[in-house]
Parts: structure tokens; sequence; C-alpha cells
């Protein structure tokens, strides 16, 4: 950018803002940044939100502590794109309603520490912009793997509705992440004085502009999907108070079975392969042969895939079943990525003496774990991996499938989320994970939405949020091998920290060059 008395008069501006000044505007930076999360999807203001919060680091590190700055931009941040947070704490309100506001301040200022350490860090680094753009892209990769992680709401997600998306095909959302906020500081640094600014500027917009035309260009087209198996998505709209309702259950019982059961539209196929949500079957598995047969027969020639809850020896399992048309279990898989406090307690012991344990398990002591990633057989569909509710949100799980699926299939009852903006962003990390993969993905989701989605993150049908129903939709094909499905986040966190230690090395030289 050339000399600009405004970026002048901007920069000093800020540098001048008191103390008491800066947080609650780094605060409310990060609010905007939000706003780049679905149900909103502004990423036309999210992207100009990332070049507020590096550059108010950068006028305000010396006179601020550092981290303060970070963590204020990541409390107004997760504040606001996980306001959802306190839904499951609401279905049951008179019992668990007091949790709810402790559970929003204390996930938003937890996950704000981590962009609180990365702008620490940053604030004692030689070269601050870089400094801030590697170490804040090292704390959201942590963030996935962290105490068993939480990648939800990443920094590279707003880039959903537009093309930029598709670099996840080829370095993943962590490598994303770094291209975006390394663009985002160029084009803070350009609004400091100093000789580097029109450099800055240009190269900022050149790589903005180079992001964009790489997703156009990465973008695949649309298939043909002439003669393709057809799959239904059954969504039978169970609110979560009446969802395990004893009234209530045979009413969504009834409905699933219809839908199952319901011929397809004249002049179109039968489905091959239908799908219910997660836990759709009221009983435990070693319970639930008569229902599972009622299951089979209105499913005709199809097969069915669906959520159930079984238990053994070791304890109880969220699962999924593969029913054959002649009857029988083709294939079970266990939840392997549990939900804390949702589907198991940390420190049990500790919460149970103020009588609080997991919303979601309705087994005593919450679910156990499943070994892992599997893919299950679908016979002449392919295979699939399967993932039920929380696992999708784990680019690191979806990658660890021990061998390439066809299709990836989600099931979930979302009715936890609420209905605002949960149930969008749970559906938008589904679509960033078919884009990775370069996988369709089939999602059917209690209360919605569910969807088809094919491997370029296209929702070719859906059902809306709120709506009992179903949909037929051709099964999409699986695009080529991405980069990143064979790569995983590995070159990503190796390259992370050599540049850390390199950039770290360098200041350290330069500085007893100084001193000598």
């Amino acid at each position: 950018m050339p000399d600009s008395p405004a970026a002048d008069r901007l920069s000093a501006t800020g540098g001048r803002l008191p103390g008491w000044a800066r947080l609650p505007l780094a605060v409310a930076v990060g609010v905007i940044i939000g706003l780049g999360q679905p149900p909103y999807d502004l990423w036309y203001l999210a992207f100009p939100g990332y070049v507020a919060a590096i550059w108010l680091f950068l006028v305000t590190a010396r006179g601020t502590p550092s981290a303060g700055i970070g963590w204020a931009v990541g409390l107004g941040y997760f504040g606001f794109s996980m306001s959802w947070i306190i839904e499951p704490f609401l279905v049951d309100a008179a019992t668990t309603g007091w949790m709810a506001p402790f559970a929003l301040i204390g996930l938003a200022g937890g996950l704000a520490l981590f962009w609180g350490l990365a702008f620490w860090f940053a604030g004692r680094a030689r070269y601050p912009a870089l400094t801030l753009v590697l170490t804040w892209s090292a704390v959201e990769l942590a963030r996935a793997y962290v105490f068993t992680g939480f990648p939800w709401a990443l920094v590279s997600y707003f880039w959903l509705p537009v093309p930029v998306i598709q670099w996840v095909s080829v370095f993943g959302p962590h490598g994303l992440t770094v291209a975006t906020l390394a663009v985002a500081a160029l084009l803070a640094s350009a609004l400091r004085p100093g000789p580097a600014r029109f450099r800055t500027t240009v190269a900022g917009v050149v790589l903005f502009g180079l992001m964009f035309g790489g997703g156009v260009v990465l973008t695949p087209g649309a298939q043909d999907l002439d003669g393709r198996p057809v799959v239904r998505l059954v969504q039978p709209n169970a609110a979560q108070h009446e969802k395990w309702d004893p009234d209530m259950i045979p009413v969504f019982m009834e409905r699933k079975l219809l839908y199952t059961a319901t011929a397809p539209e004249p002049g179109r196929p039968s489905p091959d392969l239908i799908i219910w949500p997660e836990t759709s079957v009221p009983n435990l598995l070693h319970r639930a042969g008569p229902v599972l047969d009622q299951i089979t027969q209105a499913a005709g020639d199809a097969q069915v895939v669906l959520g159930v809850q079984r238990a053994d020896q070791a304890g109880y399992y969220n699962s999924m079943l593969v029913l054959a048309p002649e009857g029988g279990v083709n294939a079970l898989y266990d939840k392997h990525h549990l939900v804390p406090f949702g589907e198991y307690m940390p420190a049990a012991a500790i919460f149970a003496r103020w009588n609080i344990a997991g919303l979601a398990a309705r087994a005593e002591g919450g679910y156990s774990g499943g070994p892992g990633p599997q893919v299950v057989d679908l016979g002449p569909l392919g295979s699939a991996l399967p993932l039920i509710c929380y696992e999708a949100v784990f680019p690191q799980d979806v990658n660890g499938a021990p061998l390439r699926p066809d299709m990836l299939i989600q099931i979930t009852n979302d009715a936890w989320f609420g209905t605002w903006s949960g149930p969008y962003q749970h559906l938008a990390q589904a679509r960033i994970r078919a884009i990775e993969q370069g996988l369709p993905m089939l999602r059917s989701a209690n209360t919605g939405v569910s969807a088809v989605i094919d491997g370029a993150g296209r929702v070719l049908d859906a059902l809306p949020l709120g709506v009992a129903g179903y949909l037929d939709a051709p099964l999409p094909p699986p695009l080529r091998h991405t980069l990143y499905s064979r790569s995983g986040d590995l070159p990503v966190g190796l390259a992370l920290f050599f540049a850390i230690v390199l950039v770290w090395g360098a200041a350290r030289r330069i500085g007893r060059t100084e001193s000598d």
C-alpha cells in the first residue's frame, strides 16, 4: 500500500488506545470473525476480522499483554460461534439448565487460551507478524488433538461458501489456516507505516487472488449421476425431549418404518440403501430382534444402515448396524471418538459428587469407545466409512481409515444442538470432510439436516431442519484420491514446527550479532 495518511492515522490511533478499550475491541473483533460460521456464512466479514485481529496485535502488543489480546479475540469468537453449547443443558432445563452459562463461558474461555498462547509467544518474538501466523496455526492444529481434540470452528472453515475451501483437498484445513493467516498478516502489516507497506500490500493481494483462483481451478465439475444406485435418508424429527418418552417411542418407530416402506415416486427406482439416524432403535441390540425384523421387512430389497445401542461385558456402545435385505447383520461399527461430558464423563467420580452425569449417554457410566475407524462392506454399492455424530468433526479420524472407502456415512442426532447454529455448523463440517477426501457423504440426521453431499462438498439434496420425511437421491461416485487424503496433517505439522524453530533461531542469531 503506498503512503496513506488514513492508514497512518489508524495505526497511530490503535497505538494510543487505552488498555481498558483494547480488550473489548478485541472481543468485538472475535464476534465479527464468528460471523463467518454458519448459519451466517459472512466470509467477507470474517476475513477482514482476521486482518483486524492481527493489526490490533501489531499496534498494541507493546502496551498491552499480547496474550490478553489473543484471549479476548478468542473469547468473542468462540463465545459467539459456539453459543449452541447451551442447548443440551436446556433439554432437561429443570435438572441441568443451571449449567448452561458455565458451559458456554468455560468452553469459550478455555478454547480462547489456545489463541492467547499463540499471541503471547508472538508478542515476544523479533518478527511478531510472521511468528503469529505460525503460532496461531500451530495452536489450531493442537486444538484438534489435545485432550482428545475439539476442532470445531477451525479458522479455515469460514471459506466454505466460496471456492477457496477446495484447498482443503490439497493441504487440509490446517494448511488452509496457515495460508489464510499469512494473507491476513500481510494486509494487516500494510496498514502500518513503513517502507515495506507497498510490497506487503501487493503480496497480500496477489496471494488472496491465488487462493480464490486456485480454489476455482480445484473445484470439480458436476458428475453424471444417471444410473447410479439410489439411497434413501430417513429423518423422523424426534425432538430430544420426546425421543425417549415411552408414549412417543412407538410414534417415531412407526414413522421410520413408514418412510422405509414407502414406494418411490412413479418412474423412479427403489432405493438400494436406506439410512436411519443415530440411536434409531429404542431397544438395546440384544433385545431388538423383533424390531430389526420389522425394519428388514419394510426395507424390501434394500440394505439398511441404522444407529443402535448395544451392551456387552465391557460396557455400552453407540453403534451402527448394516442390515442385509434377507435379514441378519452384515456389519457392526462401534463409535470410537466419544463426546466428553456427553457420552462419557472425564473424572466421573469427581463430577458425581455434584450429581453431574453425561447428558447423552443413557447407559449408566456412559459409553465405551470402539477400537477405531472401520470400513464396512456394502456389497455392490462399495465400501463406507461410518461416522457417528461428533466423529465427523475430526479430519484425522476420517483420514485414519484403514483403507479408502467409496463413501462416508454419517448418522447423527443433532436435536442436541438446538435449532440455530449448531446443526448447520455440524453439516458444514461434514461437507468439508467430503472435500478433504473427495468422497460423497450420506448424512442422516434425526431432526435434520439430512443431506447427500458430493466429493466437492456440494449439497445435492437435503431435508431441512425440523422436518419429518425422507429423500431419495442418487449416490455420487467418489472422486480421485486427494493429496490430503494421502498425507493427512503430518506435513503441515512438521512444516510449522520447523518454521517456528527457524524463526526463533534466526532471531537469536540476529540478537547475538547486535549485542557484539
